[in-house]
């Protein structure tokens, strides 16, 4: 581990946080006293955060250190942990990024939140988040854009920007999110991050929420792939009622990631899934980078065939907008919604009971063709992106929200397959590149087979270790 004489709190990861905590080193109030102190002085910049629990983090932080005995079932025993604003922490509002909801706080946690406080996260905010979450960029109505702290001109990504904006400056070493079209990678790309969308079934929804049409999932935005992986095992715990339920590896995903395992079959692509789309050089220098490495680390790696036909995702648009029409907004209160959010859910209308039958019936045949078309590699390699993180307000069209819709979709066309068809997914950040005059982060994306999660880590572990990112950017705002 690192050692704390020589570092300060925000440039530690979650497990070196959680380890210096529990050799006493550092206390669980020190380290939350400097992250909200640091989210204080930041947040105008980098927009990571709607609310800011200080009452309530510091109580938590104050009862670990009264109670050191429970810190061997806690292995992220005082680490910060914001919450995103479209999962429920009880005494909190949840807007979801809309000024169409009220401010009223929610009864009860999310199962995802009871998991990491479990495990000794501290909660110390609800992080900024696009209305309902559909946009791909965080740029919430009354709040400030959330931005990647690489560049301040540019975006976060979404739909967890504030997430991502609050790892990447340093105000926390982990994040919670969630990722329903690439909500954890796509941020990850912009922010330099770790990003996991892990495989359908591996993370509930419950107690109380529900899978729906199963294309979101709760995860984590961090620095590190081990940071990721105890995110993982600590999440993934099955609630009564679950529908989807996978095995988890007898190892566990932390203890797993350094085990031996044979060379894996690798397919690349570069050609965009789901429209055309114009991919920046930077983007295709980073997966060529990344197929470079992986081939020195003597997996076999070959060129993937496109999954499907770009037509075939309507399925996903029919889906997503019944999604954004299900989203509890009063009828009187419509008119506050950005025309975005409008535009999908009269779209959500149009798509009567057959269609919605249809379109599920389509994802899943979709599913079994991916299955048959990439039965011949064990992960998929592609860019996060097509493109190097958004400038703030460029991928936003007020005036045209069809346009921005498929604006979106240009920039983001391979992420929203893993959420179709279930499979793991994960976006380092391996590549870097001057844009413009600025060093940006450049992600690569890794797409493995369902239920195979542990491999995907254990494959971005090699990764991270024969090609090893900054923990933070160089000019991180201090």
């Amino acid at each position: 581990m690192t050692s704390t004489s020589a570092t300060q709190p925000h440039q530690l990861t979650a497990l070196e946080t959680a380890a210096a905590i529990r050799a006493g080193e550092l206390s669980a109030l020190e380290v939350t006293v400097a992250s909200l102190e640091r989210a204080e002085r930041l947040n105008d910049d980098v927009g990571a955060f709607v609310l800011l629990a200080h009452e309530r983090a510091l109580t938590t932080a104050a009862v670990l250190d009264a109670n050191p005995r429970a810190a061997a079932g806690q292995p992220l025993r005082g680490v910060p942990c914001p919450i995103k604003d479209l999962t429920l922490v009880s005494g909190l509002p949840c807007r979801a990024g809309s000024p169409a909801l009220d401010d009223s706080p929610v009864p009860f946690d999310d199962g995802a939140v009871t998991l990491l406080a479990g495990a000794g996260s501290v909660m110390t905010g609800k992080t900024a988040m696009p209305e309902f979450g559909l946009p791909c960029y965080t740029e919430p109505e009354g709040q400030p854009a959330a931005r990647t702290p690489w560049d301040l001109a540019r975006g976060a990504g979404g739909s967890s920007g504030g997430a991502a904006a609050a790892v990447a400056s340093g105000i926390v070493p982990m994040a919670q999110g969630t990722d329903g079209g690439g909500s954890l990678r796509i941020p990850a790309s912009c922010c330099g991050l770790v990003g996991l969308k892990p495989s359908r079934g591996r993370v509930s929804p419950g107690p109380h929420a529900v899978d729906g049409v199963a294309l979101w999932t709760h995860g984590v935005l961090t620095r590190t792939v081990a940071d990721t992986a105890v995110a993982l095992d600590v999440l993934s715990r099955p609630w009564p009622g679950d529908q989807f339920l996978l095995p988890d590896p007898s190892t566990g995903f932390l203890a797993g990631l350094d085990q031996p395992s044979g060379p894996l079959r690798i397919g690349v692509l570069t050609r965009p899934s789901n429209v055309d789309a114009t991919v920046h050089p930077a983007c295709l220098r980073a997966a060529d980078r990344a197929a470079r490495v992986l081939e020195g680390l003597g997996h076999h790696v070959d060129v993937a065939p496109a999954p499907y036909a770009v037509e075939r995702w309507a399925a996903f648009i029919d889906l997503w907008s019944v999604m954004a029409l299900a989203a509890p907004v009063p009828e009187e209160r419509e008119h506050l919604l950005r025309p975005l959010t409008r535009w999908l859910r009269d779209h959500g209308r149009e798509v009567a009971g057959l269609a919605h039958a249809t379109a599920l019936a389509d994802a899943q045949q979709l599913t079994r063709d991916v299955a048959a078309t990439w039965a011949d590699f064990d992960v998929i390699l592609t860019p996060t992106l097509a493109q190097p993180p958004a400038r703030v307000g460029e991928l936003r069209h007020d005036d045209d929200p069809e346009r921005d819709f498929w604006h979106q979709a240009e920039f983001t066309p391979w992420t929203s397959t893993a959420n179709l068809t279930g499979r793991p997914s994960i976006s380092l950040p391996l590549h870097r590149e001057v844009v413009e005059g600025r060093e940006l982060p450049i992600g690569v994306m890794l797409t493995g087979t369902l239920g195979q999660d542990d491999v995907l880590l254990r494959l971005a572990r090699q990764l991270e270790l024969a090609d090893p990112w900054p923990a933070l950017p160089v000019e991180c705002p201090r």
